[in-house]
């Protein structure tokens, strides 16, 4: 692994056996699969090619609540689609801000088109709790938090030169220092 956090990329922290399931399968298979694999999620595959993802949101949101049997509904029709990924050379701070973004707990990680991974909260966890912090105040940012958007500042890694700083501020989407700041007016 590299010394420092933000150059770790996907592929070093990612889970190379993620759980699949085919669009045709019921969600109570596919809820069978998962019990069995100890797993929240099954990444969907046509043949080769991912086409979605079944998590226990899923399940919630579109089964349990809706009153619907699992035994009658196919994953096809709850699945979530287009499905979202992230290629394994991503540093897994740029994919931690995406899963924030997308309000989402895991991302699949795909190569030409196959699926090679699974990256989950849970594996950035185990690299660096501190990363997490990213992905719940990148969150906020993105979702109308005040603490950025109104004017305030963050310590943190600048997104244009690197550099640490204690204060950094958004400025047309980026966490930038303050010299960087004054060289974007």
């Amino acid at each position: 692994m590299k010394d420092d956090v933000r150059d770790i990329q996907v592929q070093e922290i990612m889970n190379r056996r993620p759980r699949t399931g085919t669009p045709d399968m019921t969600v109570q298979q596919a809820a069978r699969a998962m019990s069995a694999a100890r797993v929240g999620s099954l990444v969907i595959l046509e043949g080769d090619v991912p086409v979605g993802i079944l998590t226990e949101r899923d399940f919630v949101n579109k089964i349990v609540s809706e009153n619907k049997s699992p035994a009658k509904v196919l994953v096809k029709n709850i699945m979530s689609s287009p499905l979202r990924t992230v290629p394994p050379t991503e540093k897994v701070t740029e994919a931690a801000k995406m899963m924030s973004r997308l309000k989402v707990r895991r991302l699949p990680v795909t190569e030409d088109g196959r699926l090679v991974g699974m990256l989950t909260e849970n594996d950035i966890l185990r690299l660096s709790p501190a990363l997490i912090e990213v992905t719940r105040e990148w969150s906020k940012i993105m979702t109308g938090g005040k603490s950025l958007l109104e004017g305030g500042m963050t310590p943190g890694y600048c997104e244009i030169c690197g550099a640490y700083s204690q204060q950094l501020r958004m400025i047309d989407g980026d966490l930038v220092c303050n010299e960087c700041a004054e060289d974007r007016v």
